[in-house]
């Protein structure tokens, strides 16, 4: 079967509406048996892939991050950010921005954010007036902070498929993070200025402290991940265990508003969610063995280093690409499938993995703010009941800072890599 063909049925696939990680597995099942040694291939490439010790971390975390939407946790964190940036014009949309970079370094998922923090922040908006769209589109753009923060499930799986350390995706990811951030609080300040929201007074020192006093064991939580890395308590793959266990004790010890008759619940979606993930990087694993035997790599890299020897002029030319991949793939089929084809172009260039694997996740974090795919729109359409297309078109604007940053993080790779240099090391 030439890759022509391959990749001719695996769009039909996708085109029927069947699941992705049915056609990734369908198109490459066909291709093995085309081949004659489909019996030899595919439990070795499957096995393979589901066995990472990196990839142990994503049930963990995202565990972590169930248990803090449902223990309270999202109401606190709310409350503190508001008692720092609520006083400014158009307060409550800062609030939702510094809500989720703190939430952010919790969770590690932008739907996580978006379905914990979304409802609180979406109603709290609307009652002082706030447009619903508005507020619904604050809340999609300032959860694409959550996997570039760490912990970050997307960079996780990328580190599996990549070979990539962990340690340094997650360091090189809180500079665009916060950048991201700011971004966004400027274009929100223009907004506000100009559309003439409210501003709240500023708040008594008590208030910020008491706030802040609430809200402290679960503001330990980024600093208790990364400080346990940085001095070696525990690996990048074990935080996922310790985040984890942390989520379950401020829920059901400290706060008290998780019980245990939640926790049955609460597993059935951690391993519902890390199913998908696991079923995905399987079918994917052995959809980039078949490009891989067809040298698809390799004649990729070459093409892209034909069209120049420049690194920041290739990379730009992928962040086209990868945005316009956002629109059509959801951001981790997207990274299991793509990384082992642009990885050899990037090596070749000498790009850093790690400068790559950050620019990377945040393409696919925009793409979740476009559509036809953009999970994220999806779930915030529901969170605020509006129509897919009044989410779209009033995130549209939102879309401006973000690609900045990318661009900002493309062009300056020392935006991504200063961290992790200055922590671990050349």
């Amino acid at each position: 079967m030439t890759v022509g063909t391959f990749l001719g049925l695996w769009l039909l696939l996708v085109a029927l509406g069947l699941p992705l990680f049915v056609t990734l597995g369908l198109a490459s099942l066909a291709s093995l048996w085309a081949q004659g040694d489909v019996l030899l291939a595919l439990p070795q490439r499957v096995t393979a892939a589901a066995n990472s010790f990196t990839l142990l971390a994503a049930p963990f975390f995202m565990s972590a991050g169930l248990a803090m939407n449902t223990s309270g946790v999202t109401n606190r964190i709310y409350a503190f950010a508001e008692s720092l940036v609520g006083w400014l014009r158009g307060g409550l949309a800062h609030v939702n921005v510094v809500g989720s970079v703190i939430f952010a370094g919790m969770s590690g998922s932008a739907v996580a954010d978006a379905v914990g923090l979304g409802a609180i922040e979406i109603k709290a908006m609307t009652d002082e007036g706030y447009e619903r769209e508005f507020a619904a589109a604050v809340t999609a753009a300032s959860a694409t902070i959550g996997p570039i923060i760490p912990p970050s499930v997307p960079m996780l799986v990328y580190a599996v498929t990549a070979d990539a350390s962990i340690g340094r995706l997650f360091l090189g990811g809180v500079v665009p993070g916060l950048l991201m951030a700011a971004a966004l609080m400027l274009q929100l300040a223009w907004m506000s200025r100009r559309r003439g929201y409210p501003r709240r007074p500023f708040p008594r020192l008590h208030v910020v402290a008491a706030r802040g006093w609430a809200a402290l064991p679960s503001l330990l939580t980024p600093a208790i991940l990364l400080g346990g890395m940085l001095a070696g308590a525990f690996t990048p793959t074990e935080a996922g265990v310790v985040a984890a266990a942390y989520a379950l004790l401020l829920g059901l010890v400290i706060h008290r508003e998780l019980r245990l008759r939640d926790l049955p619940r609460l597993f059935q979606e951690t391993v519902e969610a890390n199913g998908v993930i696991l079923i995905l990087v399987m079918t994917s694993s052995l959809f980039a063995f078949v490009l891989a035997r067809a040298q698809v790599p390799q004649v990729l890299a070459g093409w892209l280093v034909g069209l120049s020897t420049n690194p920041t002029v290739v990379l730009l030319a992928i962040n086209v690409f990868l945005l316009l991949v956002g629109c059509l793939l959801e951001a981790l089929a997207a990274i299991v499938i793509l990384v082992p084809v642009l990885l050899p172009a990037v090596k070749l260039l000498g790009i850093d993995p790690v400068h790559f694997g950050v620019v990377m996740v945040l393409n696919l974090m925009i793409g979740t703010l476009t559509p036809p795919v953009g999970i994220v729109l999806f779930v915030l359409s529901r969170v605020a009941q509006l129509p897919f297309e009044v989410v779209v078109r009033s995130t549209a604007p939102f879309l401006v800072p973000l690609v900045a940053v990318l661009l900002a993080i493309t062009l300056w790779p020392d935006l991504v890599l200063f961290l992790p240099r200055l922590v671990l090391g050349p």
